[in-house]
């Protein structure tokens, strides 16, 4: 397998986050009113047996409250997913979740999830209205969103292309203090050669310097002490002379 291969399947992957934003915020939305609903009705009036406001009850949890939350997971990953495999199974998700507020009620009595219970309605048109927001209206709005989710990411059209495409602004590498730089490029760089040797006929020089430096010395003040002593003899022979030439 090329690079270009590798580099073209990861790009059918990619998306853009905004590609699925919409269904799924939408999708979280009427996650949400399908998980509590059942718990708030009561106070609004608009309820399903039993009647009683945050009242959990085994069919609640699984025929409302669990797809509810499976229709906010899905509307997530369609959300917040930048990868079409990702957002594809959030749709997925959500359109099960749909599926099951609509036909759930019918496996409740073999799977013994519970009573459903029956809805509180004195006319045959709120009873309807019920009909449609706890289970069968929404589980179908919930479906549409998500097989149009899917169908949406099934495709792959020229602004995903484009996406994929899109040049990659190159990081700057972080400059390195200045005390590891030059230590750095101290150990990058090898010593000169003949570097220790030259520093050992130094020393050696130096050495020989401070054994010479006391004779020399010594010969000097030798010499300058001669030459006291012979202008010294020297000016009494002088003197001498001139005495005796005088007489």
């Amino acid at each position: 397998m090329t690079k270009t291969d590798t580099d073209n399947r990861g790009g059918r992957m990619r998306i853009a986050r905004s590609r699925g934003a919409a269904s799924g915020i939408l999708l979280m939305l009427l996650g949400v009113w399908g998980a509590l609903i059942a718990f708030i009705g009561p106070q609004l009036d608009f309820a399903y047996t039993p009647d009683q406001a945050w009242t959990w009850t085994a069919a609640r949890g699984w025929l409302e409250v669990l797809p509810g939350a499976a229709t906010i997971a899905g509307g997530l990953l369609l959300l917040a997913s930048r990868n079409r495999a990702t957002a594809m199974l959030g749709s997925w998700l959500t359109v099960l979740a749909g599926a099951w507020f609509v036909v759930g009620r019918a496996f409740a009595g073999p799977l013994n999830l519970g009573d459903p219970g029956a809805p509180v309605a004195s006319t045959e048109t709120k009873r309807v209205w019920l009909e449609l927001a706890y289970f069968s209206g929404l589980g179908a709005v919930i479906v549409f969103l998500g097989a149009l989710a899917l169908g949406r990411l099934s495709v792959r059209t020229l602004r995903d292309v484009e996406y994929a495409q899109r040049p990659v602004p190159a990081t700057e590498p972080t400059p390195a203090p200045a005390s590891e730089a030059t230590a750095a490029k101290s150990e990058s760089e090898p010593e000169p050669a003949g570097r220790e040797e030259r520093v050992a006929e130094a020393e050696t020089a130096e050495q020989g310097e401070r054994v010479v430096e006391p004779e020399t010395a010594r010969e000097t003040e030798a010499e300058t002490e001669g030459e006291q002593h012979r202008h010294r003899f020297g000016g009494l022979f002088r003197r001498h002379h001139e005495t005796t030439t005088t007489r």
